[in-house]
């Protein structure tokens, strides 16, 4: 039985909303459920089964959403050279604060590795009990564990684990042992699924091609990913800062749910509709004069963005708009963020990544239809929209597409009246398990997607 996961987006704290340990237990009590039916063969036997490969797909430690900017000109970000002692220096402070933040959470993962907490019975329970009866007799039915080996694949706010060298091989070990990962700490962490023969050899058993799905998004994604993207500069320069920023212009203790909100705008998606969320936060949280200055410190923020080397390189990025200016436009508060305006600068980019509908669905059937072996299931997360798309029917097999989601907070605009721009957030979780010919009765596959509204304030 093969599971995936992606997009946990773990932080060390300074930024928004994420998982709590609470998640990890209820993976670990999905993954229970998963191991029992996976038990059960397609003639109807009932053979416990021994191992689950779980893949994490990417976007697991969030490093690029816990990259402060100290503001210093010589300060190590992640468009920095990757060879310097600074560079490898930086990303192990960030990831040992992202372990020691998630330590609990992190602590659960781990045991379900070393064969702790996932347990299958040891004979199949009668079918005729009532469900009274049968929760009771299957808490007291002599269990076998069931090990976990947990895979590493990277995305795009984690491609600081696929670099090379010795530096970067002690950060992996440190990853290693507080997840207890199946990977080689002596070995990139894999982007591709090629680059490990574990992966491939698991992959190949379930038929599936998984990958994180950065690799379609030009914002995030530049030819390679040993290297940063665009997208991590809008993350650390923008999205980051923010609320500190806010916070240091705005003193006022009353103003703290909205400094708190700020801090999620990462969550809001698309990325380009942040102004309009800001801007809809600042109408329900400060007063007009307040709601000037923290857009005044917006546009700020943005000039300084637009104007880092390292973003007036990407030139092929620029060419996807008329011209600089429109980007300026769709972004600052200064032009008023005129609503067709954005949508216009929106739909550029989408057209620029060949991503119309935002799904990635094409995109990864093109790249399975170029593989040498035939593959029933397509996986990718980073969009963070969960779905399901059908792709070819053949006899007697089909072709499906999923995207696993996110584990974390998603702001979306309400659409019941568009013009108000209001947005609405979730807490949502997603998996996706693939089961082997003998497992799970014959079938192939199964999802599961759940939402939890956060607290009323």
């Amino acid at each position: 039985m093969l599971v995936i996961v992606s997009d946990l987006h773990l932080t060390d704290g300074s930024s928004g909303t994420t998982i709590k340990a609470d998640a990890f237990r209820i993976l670990r009590n999905q993954l229970r459920t998963l191991a029992y039916a996976a038990s059960w063969a397609k003639n109807g036997t009932y053979k416990p089964i021994e191992e689950i490969d779980l893949v994490l797909l990417g976007d697991g430690l969030d490093v690029i959403r816990s990259w402060s900017y100290s503001g210093s000109p010589s300060a190590v970000m992640p468009w920095s050279d990757t060879s310097s002692s600074g560079f490898a220096q930086r990303v192990g402070q960030i990831t040992n604060a992202i372990m020691t933040h998630n330590t609990e959470g992190l602590a659960i993962l781990k045991s379900m590795s070393s064969g702790e907490g996932v347990t299958v019975p040891l004979e199949a329970l009668p079918t005729q009990l009532s469900e009274r009866e049968y929760y009771a007799r299957l808490a007291s039915v002599p269990r076998n564990p069931v090990k976990v080996r947990i895979h590493y694949q990277v995305g795009n706010h984690d491609w600081f684990y696929h670099l090379r060298g010795p530096a970067f091989d002690a950060i992996r070990q440190g990853v290693v042992d507080t997840m207890g990962l199946a990977n080689d700490p002596k070995e990139p962490f894999p982007h591709c699924p090629t680059e490990s023969s574990c992966l491939q050899q698991v992959y190949r058993k379930h038929r599936v091609l998984a990958k994180h799905g950065d690799e379609y998004d030009r914002f995030n994604y530049e030819g390679k990913r040993d290297a940063s993207s665009l997208g991590d500069a809008i993350v650390v320069m923008l999205i980051n800062r923010f609320a500190d920023e806010v916070k240091n212009w705005l003193t006022d203790p009353s103003l703290g749910t909205c400094v708190s909100g700020l801090r999620e705008v990462d969550n809001v998606r698309p990325i380009l509709m942040i102004p309009v969320w800001i801007n809809s936060l600042l109408n329900r949280t400060c007063t007009q004069s307040q709601a000037e200055v923290v857009k005044r410190v917006w546009d700020s923020l943005v000039d300084e963005f637009l104007n880092i080397p390292f973003v007036r390189e990407r030139k092929s990025f620029w060419n996807c708009f008329n011209s600089v200016n429109e980007l300026e436009w769709g972004l600052k508060f200064s032009q008023g963020v005129r609503i067709q305006t954005l949508s216009s600068v929106v739909e550029s980019v989408r057209s620029w990544m060949h991503a119309d509908d935002g799904s990635l669905a094409q995109k990864a059937f093109q790249d399975a239809t170029s593989l040498s072996q035939a593959v029933d299931f397509i996986v990718c997360g980073h969009t963070h929209q969960f779905e399901i798309v059908p792709l070819q029917a053949t006899i007697p097999r089909s072709q499906i597409y999923v995207n696993s989601g996110t584990w974390r907070r998603v702001y979306e605009e309400a659409q019941g009246q568009p013009g108000k721009h209001e947005f609405v957030g979730q807490d949502v979780m997603a998996y996706v398990a693939l089961y082997a010919e003998h497992e799970r009765s014959g079938r192939p596959f199964e999802t599961w997607s759940g939402s939890l509204g956060p607290p009323v304030i």
